[in-house]
């Protein structure tokens, strides 16, 4: 088996992740060693390199682009920080010959080697002084242009997680410096007992040239280097001089890190005081030494909030130079794409989606991308690659590149930064591995093993197999565009998975459905987490895992209100907007990447839905597919009228018999003998597939499952799944015919 990559020999990202006929896509891409390239459009209709499926169809486009393309290789630059030019006053000495920079920190990674906390220096990081973390030691650093930094070492403690006073005195003329640290009472009481304060004298023997920057939690060197990680606050640099009347303080700089939370520049508290700009979007809107835990929303109380954490592993923005423009030429079919690279040492995908001419011809139905939740996943670090994964990348020629080993780009909001805070921001402007053709996530005995974009290639190949013509938008479409986004499309199709939604997406589902549209809900745990997406930053999610829920990591108190918006996070559920209010259905069930069929209810035969059923005869159906063995597995949903399900909507299919790692998620009990909601049919460990028409237009068809679409393949689209889905669309498509004409119509669905 062959030596899995740390580094890929090319690979790129595009930003926006869709544009219409006669929009831009800005492809940004790295090729190792410089290495020239080529440039291909594909449409991606299926996405899962399983032999045993209908395999990879990938359809090249013939769109003019170049023979080859220069290579660059590209670096990254991981690590959120904060710098400020000083100005000219600093550079020319008007400012004074005697600088105090003080601030004070938490730091939450002590172990790890020179970490630099502040430092004032020139423009390159070639000369200055920082203040540094070294395998928790206080250090001060002498940057030098040619060369390590000389580090001073002052034997002075940082304690983990423990807030401290840091000042740095630099007197210019005789290179002496002052590192003073000490203890900082804190709001909540328990931070144990107070700390003597300590202080260093270190000289480093030469004279010290005015810095001209000031950089908060890395040096800055065009980009962060030597990352910190841990939080900050109340920075302020001072300058003193000799005058007339004795020596003169100046307060060069100071800033409030609670100001616009969601900005990423911070301006000083003072007209004319130098601004902070912000790399790689630092975490904000987290307890500064002042929270006191008695107000828990940081606009009520924003002095308690006067914190920013950075992280040397953050990663918001590779700000890689632009390889190759493409513009959508008219004509080009709505859908899902890719621009395959490929220089000699291998290739890469980068998926887009081409959403519809405004001012065109729509098709009927409208497949909504869950690009949210593909980003809120990107670059999950899973710890599974080696072993049984791997071989059968191998054997499948699957996407080779896997975040377990591909660390550069950054990892998901299922993940930790390398201090274990438990990563709340998201970005787009970085390769996504998870997003590529033929990337698998589990070694699935039963199946592909495959989640979100490959899984949902599961959806839009049988969309093409049966003819079906269909538009594409993705989730940030929606977020933009709001119901007007939906409201041309007699149906609208989500994906396996639609976990992660603004609350302007939420609104915008419901609304579509109560405005007579008919929604087809093909995942399960969908429309769950409430997150942020600021207008100012597009490319960027933020995700409080507030209190409640199956969660990766659990936000601490006090920070469950995003720094985007500033509007309350965690579940849609503890929002007030379950699921179930949304797609009929909500999460009830997790369990592992295996399925089993669903068994028909009474009430599926009942005239007003019996028809979803139109050539099914077995009373049991989808013991069998690509996605864990089995139309219904993994996570599964449940109608609840108590928490929105519609009172049309109507169980017509249960899964049943799952195994014994299949637990009921923490929201839906009190108690281990006492359920959070009240009784409610076919409960326990089980899916729901529900559907109903609504007597005012307007429908839904929930699979409950993780696992559905996985188990349309079986017999080239010729079984049971396959033709429940068919019979709805079709039906949904007569309904809305017959809502327009007033009267009950066939519909032809590839229109």
């Amino acid at each position: 088996m062959k030596t899995p990559l740390s580094q890929a020999p090319i690979i790129g990202y595009v930003t926006p992740l869709a544009a219409a006929p006669g929009k831009d896509l800005s492809f940004r891409i790295s090729s190792t060693g410089n290495q020239a390239f080529t440039a291909r459009v594909v449409r991606i209709h299926c996405a899962d390199p399983n032999p045993a499926g209908p395999g990879m169809r990938i359809e090249a486009i013939d769109l003019p682009l170049q023979a080859s393309y220069a290579g660059l290789e590209q670096a990254v630059h991981a690590g959120s920080c904060a710098w400020a030019v000083l100005g000219a006053g600093m550079e020319d000495g008007a400012e004074g010959n005697h600088l105090t920079l003080h601030l004070r920190t938490r730091p939450t990674l002590v172990s790890d080697p020179l970490q630099v906390l502040a430092s004032l220096q020139d423009a390159n990081a070639s000369a200055g002084v920082a203040v540094a973390v070294d395998h928790g030691e206080f250090v001060l650093m002498q940057l030098q242009r040619d060369g390590a930094p000389r580090v001073l070492r002052s034997g002075i403690a940082a304690i983990q997680d423990r807030w401290q006073a840091v000042t740095l005195d630099m007197e210019l003329m005789t290179g002496r410096l002052s590192l003073i640290v000490a203890n900082v009472p804190v709001g909540v009481p328990g931070a144990g007992p107070a700390l003597p304060t300590r202080t260093a004298q270190l000289d480093t023997g030469t004279e010290l040239a005015a810095p001209t920057h000031l950089c908060l939690g890395a040096l800055w060197r065009g980009h962060p280097a030597l990352g910190y990680n841990g939080l900050m606050e109340a920075p302020t640099l001072e300058a003193r001089e000799a005058g007339d009347a004795g020596e003169v303080d100046t307060l060069v700089g100071q800033w409030h890190l609670a100001t616009d939370m969601q900005a990423q520049r911070i301006p000083g508290t003072q007209p004319g005081m130098p601004t902070l700009v912000l790399e790689n979007m630092p975490v904000r809107a987290v307890r500064s030494s002042a929270w006191t835990g008695k107000q828990l929303d940081w606009k009520h109380a924003p002095d308690e909030y006067a914190a920013i954490w950075f992280h040397a592993d953050a990663l918001a923005d590779c700000g890689w130079q632009e390889a190759l423009r493409l513009r959508v030429p008219a004509g080009l079919p709505s859908g899902v794409y890719g621009l395959e690279v490929r220089n000699a040492d291998g290739a890469d995908t980068i998926p887009f989606y081409v959403t519809p001419d405004p001012d065109g011809p729509r098709a009927r139905v409208l497949f909504l991308a869950s690009t949210m939740t593909y980003q809120a996943y990107a670059n999950h670090a899973r710890g599974n690659y080696a072993g049984a994964l791997a071989e059968r990348i191998a054997a499948w020629d699957a996407y080779p590149n896997n975040p377990d080993n591909i660390t550069q780009f950054g990892a998901s909001t299922y993940n930790r930064y390398r201090d274990t805070a438990g990563i709340c921001l998201s970005s787009r402007l970085r390769p996504i591995l998870t997003m590529r053709p033929g990337y698998l996530t589990f070694p699935d005995p039963n199946g592909s093993g495959l989640r979100h974009f490959p899984a949902d290639s599961h959806l839009t190949n049988w969309l093409r197999d049966k003819g079906i013509a269909y538009d594409v938008i993705t989730d940030e479409d929606l977020d933009d565009q709001g119901l007007a986004a939906l409201a041309p499309y007699d149906v609208v199709l989500t994906g396996s998975h639609p976990e992660y939604h603004t609350r302007r997406m939420i609104e915008s589902l419901i609304a579509y459905r109560e405005n007579g549209g008919h929604l087809m809900y093909f995942g399960a745990n969908g429309f769950y987490w409430k997150v942020a997406r600021p207008a100012s930053a597009p490319h960027m999610l933020e995700i409080r895992r507030a209190e409640g829920g199956i969660r990766a990591w659990a936000a601490e108190p006090g920070e469950y209100y995003h720094q985007f918006d500033g509007q309350y996070g965690g579940m849609w559920r503890r929002n007030g907007i379950a699921p179930q209010a949304t797609g009929g259905v909500g999460f009830a069930v997790q369990g592992g990447f295996e399925g089993v069929g669903y068994t028909r209810t009474p009430e599926s035969y009942d005239a007003d839905v019996a028809w979803l059923f139109e050539g099914v005869t077995a009373q049991r159906f989808g013991d069998h597919g690509l996605s864990g063995g089995g139309a219904a597995g993994f996570e599964l949903d449940q109608v609840v009228p108590e928490l929105g399900s519609p009172s049309w909507l109507k169980i017509v299919g249960i899964s049943d018999g799952h195994g014994p790692g299949f637990k009921i998620v923490p929201e839906e009990i009190l108690t281990w003998t006492i359920a959070a909601s009240l009784p409610r049919k076919y409960d326990g460990v089980r899916g729901h597939m529900a559907v109903g028409l609504a007597e005012n237009g307007g429908g839904i068809f929930a699979a409950g499952s993780i696992t559905f679409l996985g188990s349309l393949w079986k017999g080239g689209y010729d079984n049971d799944i396959s033709r429940i889905v068919e019979n709805c669309l079709r039906r949904f498509l007569s309904a809305s015919d017959a809502r327009a004409h007033g009267r009950r119509a066939p519909s032809n669905i590839a229109e």
